[in-house]
């Protein structure tokens, strides 16, 4: 490991303060509440994403105790389009568990916060910089991106080099006074200029001294991880509409798109709700990419003049517009805008009016 110094830090707390990103709206406060539920919206999306969600997310739930208090359903819905659903689900539970343990206030050190549901090392960290100024070192994707290219770090950033990784990052740290600007130092960079592709090297406070740079190598860290192929899954997406409703039912809380409305899957649903002679139209199949695994859609659209009426619990019949603000999944939201158009006007059984 390179030997460091003071420097990193200085340049990059320097460069932070002139040209980081000081506007966004979870910025500027010391609010635990809203500095954890940004960090848990960033995992893994785009601030751009974010930026959209955040303000009404805090406008409906503007505390832990009115985010507790709440059904999960509600959180699974307001939580649409961000994907990792699992997250919405833990950042439920995790407002419980800070209620009924710790009366609503979060625990201040990282140590304490990693504990909780839903919030790693690197994400507890973050949290109890921006919140209690603690010396803690951050790793996400795009700080092991940072590192490994200026230190020009052999070997894809798992196992024994994400190791190496956090020793490097405990190393760097500043003075605690120092720390939020460090921290959102190292994250506006590997946002803005340490890219994936692109990277804008000539920006970049740190290109004195990154060893990527000056041998040339800055595309080729971090050493990629072994291409593995994802397993396929395959699933029929039964589509029941009469051009403005549809039929979606509630998954259960564990598993893919867990506590989501989805459309249902069992062809046994058909018989009983008199579609079992009818021929659906099958729409152009399209594959929905999960972290493990890829997803096969292969959706039937049973057109109807009339919704039937659902002997199953589990089903409701929902107006298209209202099914795309129930929180659902990505690609059942582009289906739903799909077939809207193709469904109206359209008889029973999926024969055309005459």
């Amino acid at each position: 490991m390179a030997s460091v110094s003071p420097v990193f830090a200085r340049s990059l707390i320097g460069w932070q303060r002139l040209h980081g990103r000081r506007d966004l709206p979870w910025q500027g406060t010391r609010d635990a509440y809203r500095v954890w539920l940004s960090e848990i919206m960033l995992q893994q999306t785009r601030v751009a994403t974010v930026l959209g969600l955040f303000p009404r997310f805090v406008a409906r739930f503007p505390d832990v105790q009115t985010l507790a208090a709440a059904p999960v359903e509600a959180v699974l819905a307001l939580w649409a389009g961000m994907g990792y659903y699992a997250r919405a689900r833990n950042l439920h539970l995790c407002a419980r568990r800070i209620v009924e343990k710790y009366a609503g206030h979060f625990p201040q050190t990282a140590a304490e916060l990693a504990e909780l549901p839903g919030i790693g090392r690197s994400t507890a960290a973050a949290i109890a910089v921006f919140v209690s100024h603690e010396r803690a070192a951050i790793l996400d994707g795009n700080v092991k991106r940072v590192l490994c290219r200026h230190f020009a770090l052999e070997g894809a950033p798992v196992g024994a080099v994400e190791k190496t990784l956090w020793k490097q990052a405990e190393s760097l740290l500043p003075a605690a006074a120092d720390m939020p600007a460090y921290t959102q130092g190292l994250m506006d960079l590997g946002a803005t200029r340490c890219t994936r592709r692109a990277p804008r090297c000539a920006d970049c406070p740190l290109i004195t001294s990154c060893l990527a740079f000056q041998q040339d190598r800055v595309q080729d860290l971090p050493t990629p991880r072994a291409r593995i192929e994802k397993p396929r899954r395959v699933a029929r997406f039964l589509l029941i509409s009469d051009g403005a409703r549809v039929f979606l039912q509630r998954r259960p809380m564990t598993g893919v798109w867990g506590g989501l409305y989805a459309l249902p899957e069992d062809a046994a649903l058909l018989p009983r709700l008199g579609l079992a002679d009818s021929l659906p139209v099958s729409l152009p199949p399209r594959v929905h990419v999960f972290t493990h695994f890829c997803l096969e859609i292969h959706p039937l659209l049973y057109r109807v003049a009339q919704m039937p009426i659902p002997d199953d619990a589990t089903l409701e019949c929902l107006s298209i517009a209202d099914a795309l603000q129930a929180g659902i999944p990505a690609p059942v939201a582009r289906l739903l805008r799909e077939i809207a158009p193709q469904a109206t006007g359209i008889g029973a059984h999926g024969s055309k009016p005459r």
